[in-house]
């Protein structure tokens, strides 16, 4: 698969999510209605496993191929909770508990990225968040109906900058297998 840019060398802007279907985007956009600030488009909307921030195209084969490596369990993941980052105004969507089938993917995940020398954000205190808006206002502590989502993807993404806004493209992606 070609990823935007040309040369072997160019770098491009990578990371691994967990890529929501269109239900799930349609019951995040629900919650977005409850936030002030810049939403994300439902198209972009994900869950960060890893960020590898600026990457050669050379590494796409092996970033491509590391999805293979992962563990294949489908879950589900409790969607019941709103918050926000303040330093960089960003509200969200999450999990009060991560189940272990995404703790185990995403340990594996960079168990992997360590593994190959990819270089990555690898944040000791992960947690599973759908960014809602950017330039936002804390969301309001009011109740919502939880939701669960059921993870049956695992994407990797490249970020492009289109005008003022991110755009993600997948470009590669494997589905998770359903609990047996």
């Amino acid at each position: 698969m070609t990823a935007t840019g040309s040369g072997r060398d160019t770098p491009l802007r990578l990371f691994y999510a967990l890529w929501p279907d269109e239900g799930v985007r349609e019951a995040l956009q629900a919650l977005q209605a409850r936030v002030h600030g810049r939403h994300i488009q439902p198209g972009s909307l994900h869950a960060t496993l890893a960020f590898l921030g600026n990457q050669p195209a050379r590494h796409l084969p092996l970033l491509e191929n590391l999805l293979a490596e992962l563990p294949r369990n489908a879950f589900a993941l409790q969607i019941d909770r709103l918050g926000y980052f303040r330093k960089n105004r960003i509200a969200w969507a999450g999990s009060h508990m991560a189940p272990a089938a995404l703790t185990v993917l995403q340990a594996s995940l960079s168990e992997a990225l360590g593994r190959h020398h990819i270089n990555f954000d690898n944040k000791k205190d992960f947690k599973a968040h759908i960014t809602l808006a950017r330039d936002a206002d804390a969301p309001p502590d009011l109740p919502f109906e939880p939701f669960t989502w059921q993870v049956n993807q695992v994407a990797l993404v490249q970020s492009l900058q289109e005008g003022s806004r991110l755009a993600y493209r997948v470009l590669s992606s494997r589905r998770l297998d359903a609990a047996t």
